[in-house]
């Protein structure tokens, strides 16, 4: 290797480099030229679908046989409808309005001088993630649009759907018009490649973590360059007082049960204690038809009854983000204390109240500092494309630049364009 590189740094390097030289050339495309590169991609998800199915299934047996746990799976597995559902999410890319470019705002100042705040792409994107393939054309077909290059570093988990679906995206876009490179997969399994990364602040302009809370700490507490944190998330839904209890109850199920192995999937269940006794114990029994495991204090055991098994509330279950059919309940003494409990306890991801009082709802959405707030729905709709985003990136859970699911203007920034006819400063 030159420059005595490992084998995983020069493969970093090399396709670092490639990106850096397609970039400016995937700035200058016009919306029409990229729209029609996202359509060959969504066309070739589906005429490739065999091969992408087998590829998935070697993930999976291969998982399998390292025991990995069941949320993983789930977030590893691609059916047909799963692919179908992918390649549909990057055509409603297409229908989406083209950020770059874009005229924030205008004005001519005390001078003479137009000043311009105008939308650019962030430059060079390098995205880590784990276990889900499907991040693989959300990011591409994202970045693509919004005009940035990407460098994707997946989970070895998902290395043979990763290099199948890398390779349909390039392939397709570059067929219509594309710079060779815009995309780049780092095929290294070697978890050395994720710190190169961080430090490869000569060409990668911003990293985005997409993963647990292991991958984001380890992100953020080593990266040298700018990062856009999509947090794991630890999320809570509140039942109030003044409950509609069928409501609540279709709600907390929902965020529990529709697809727990995801991150805007509900973690810690907080009931009002004044409506404990009337609430929970059906509500328990529901969660257990489920297949719940509620994990409860002796007050809420006490009331649960002898009809449904639980488990004792252990250390740090509070703060557990569980990617699985398990959740924490546990009671409170009215709105301030459940707001402080959120606080104490949440990631900033999604938290919700369900309650009939328009008063209280309003408090809870104007206090509970998080990324998305919600009255009377549930946290499950955490999603860029629920939200009228299409794909996205992730939900940040920090406050700069983006807060939530973020989108294709989420992933500009934007630069001061300048006209004047002859203007100098006094």
């Amino acid at each position: 290797m030159s420059r005595g590189l490992s084998e995983q740094e020069s493969e970093l390097l090399t396709k670092a480099e490639l990106a850096v030289r397609a970039r400016r050339s995937l700035g200058l495309m016009s919306t029409s030229q990229k729209n029609a590169a996202l359509q060959a991609i969504s066309g070739a998800l589906i005429r490739r679908m065999d091969e992408i199915i087998i590829a998935n299934d070697a993930d999976m047996e291969a998982a399998r046989r390292d025991d990995v746990q069941d949320y993983i799976l789930d977030r590893l597995l691609l059916t047909p409808e799963r692919v179908e559902d992918i390649a549909s999410a990057v055509l409603e890319v297409v229908e989406l309005p083209d950020p770059v470019g874009e005229t924030i705002e205008s004005r001519t100042v005390e001078s003479g001088i137009i000043v311009d705040r105008r939308r650019v792409p962030l430059g060079l994107i390098g995205i880590i993630f784990e276990s889900r393939p499907n991040v693989t054309v959300d990011i591409s077909a994202l970045c693509l649009k919004s005009g940035n290059c990407v460098i994707l570093r997946g989970g070895k988990e998902a290395i043979n759907s990763n290099k199948v679906l890398y390779d349909i995206v390039h392939s397709a876009s570059v067929s219509e018009g594309m710079p060779v490179g815009w995309v780049q997969l780092i095929e290294s399994t070697d978890r050395g490649v994720v710190g190169e990364m961080l430090s490869l602040r000569s060409h990668i302009d911003v990293v985005i973590p997409r993963g647990g809370k292991g991958l984001v700490s380890y992100v953020a507490d080593n990266s040298r360059i700018p990062i856009l944190e999509t947090g794991y998330g630890v999320c809570h839904t509140y039942v109030h007082a003044n409950a509609d209890f069928e409501k609540a109850s279709n709600i907390v199920i929902n965020a529990k049960v529709r697809r727990p192995s995801i991150c805007n999937a509900l973690d810690s269940l907080l009931i009002d204690r004044s409506i404990a006794e009337a609430f929970l114990p059906d509500l328990a029994r529901k969660l257990d038809r489920a297949g719940v495991e509620l994990r409860v204090g002796t007050e809420c055991s006490r009331i649960i009854g002898d009809g449904v098994a639980v488990l004792d509330l252990r250390d740090g279950d509070l703060d557990t983000e569980w990617n699985a059919l398990r959740m924490a309940i546990t009671l409170v003494d009215g709105l301030d204390e459940a707001i402080e409990h959120i606080q104490d306890h949440g990631s900033g991801h999604s938290e919700a109240i369900v309650t009939e009082d328009k008063l209280v709802g309003a408090i809870f959405l104007d206090e509970v500092d998080a990324a998305a707030v919600y009255l009377n729905a549930s946290t499950q709709f955490t999603d860029g494309g629920e939200f009228g985003l299409g794909a996205e990136i992730g939900i940040s859970t920090q406050k700069l630049h983006a807060r939530g699911p973020m989108g294709l203007r989420e992933m500009t920034t934007y630069k001061w364009v300048i006209t004047g006819d002859g203007h100098v400063r006094a």
